[in-house]
């Protein structure tokens, strides 16, 4: 993968070359079932704006896997999404106890039992998990995602994590390590809880190292993880090679836009797998590993478009519904518009 002398724009034409054509042939969820992990009592924008990115990208059947508390609320922002109450909470057990101390070790595991057996038989119908979207820090959550993780594994399925659920990839990054399928998508601040938990110092990037040669590192060190580092510039490594998404973005930083990015990776990455499998002709000059990492660079891009395009109608206003409706503009705008205008938009 001789990457590292590609432009943007030969890096969004790369991408271009796993996105299924729209066929008479195809039927319901070849192009994509993606389940969003998360929602709890107190979040329930997050999956909602993750799995609908998902859909409007192009995924066919796009779910939402959340606590019962945030089940109604998710369905009643949209009746495209398929809502799953599958999760479990210390708040949902024991509706007079926040903070799980009034619940057993023994109780916290039947609630992570229940969870698990509503939860695992879903996971044959869908291509990729996209875990963290409001998931919140409930230990009971937290413990479901943790045996949920190694489930998937056992099955093949893609994952991406983000937000609260790269808490439990520090506490035991052993759940990720050598898994190819899977894509992290830390910010700044979660990027360096990341680095303290593998024994990265952040201070090497004080002392000249780039900032995407410590997300190689990170990458590395996780055994070929494909780490998408947000920021100004967004890094991308899988351990071996690093790309930075330069795309221009909007410079409104309003909550919610890393979801939108979530769901758009999880919809790339059902299409790396459609690709994979032959869904329909084309010339196979892609490998797996080079397909996760194209994955995560034309989510960024597709992101960093729509915020920009929103950040241009909305100014100071914008906010992560803002993107969700620039979606299928920049989609065109970077993925089937003429080659040659590609690359003068960058």
């Amino acid at each position: 993968m001789a990457f590292h002398t590609l432009t943007q724009k030969d890096l969004l034409l790369k991408v271009r070359q796993f996105i299924p054509p729209l066929l008479e042939t195809f039927h319901k969820g070849q192009q994509g079932r993606v389940a969003v992990v998360g929602g709890c009592e107190d979040y329930t924008g997050a999956p909602y704006f993750s799995a609908h990115a998902s859909a409007l990208l192009g995924c066919d059947m796009s779910h939402v896997i959340c606590d019962p508390h945030a089940s109604h609320v998710i369905k009643s922002y949209s009746p495209n999404l398929m809502v799953h109450p599958y999760m479990r909470s210390t708040s949902a057990s024991s509706p007079s106890s926040s903070t799980g101390a009034s619940i057993s070790d023994s109780e916290k595991e039947k609630e992570v039992s229940l969870a698990l057996s509503r939860i695992i038989p879903l996971l044959s119908r869908l291509h990729v998990l996209v875990i963290g979207p409001g998931l919140g820090r409930d230990p009971i959550m937290h413990s479901t995602v943790a045996k949920l993780i190694l489930a998937a594994r056992e099955r093949g399925l893609a994952m991406v994590f983000d937000a609260d659920a790269l808490m439990v990839i520090q506490e035991n990054p052993e759940l990720v390590r050598g898994d190819k399928g899977v894509v992290l998508t830390p910010n700044h601040a979660e990027f360096a809880k990341l680095c303290k938990s593998l024994g990265i110092s952040m201070e090497e990037e004080e002392n000249g190292k780039g900032k995407g040669e410590l997300c190689e590192k990170v990458a590395k060190i996780l055994g070929g993880v494909t780490v998408l580092r947000k920021g100004r510039e967004d890094w991308i490594s899988n351990g071996v090679v690093t790309v930075g998404c330069t795309v221009q973005g909007g410079r409104k930083r309003s909550g919610g836009q890393g979801d939108t990015l979530t769901g758009c990776v999880g919809t790339f990455l059902a299409w790396k797998r459609a690709y994979l499998e032959g869904l329909w002709e084309h010339d196979k000059k892609l490998e797996p590993e080079e397909l996760t990492l194209l994955s995560a660079f034309g989510a960024s891009a597709i992101t960093r478009l729509c915020s920009r395009r929103a950040f241009v109608k909305k100014g100071r206003s914008m906010q992560a519904s803002d993107l969700s409706e620039e979606i299928s503009g920049a989609f065109w705008e970077l993925f089937e518009e003429e080659v040659e205008a590609v690359g003068a938009k960058l």
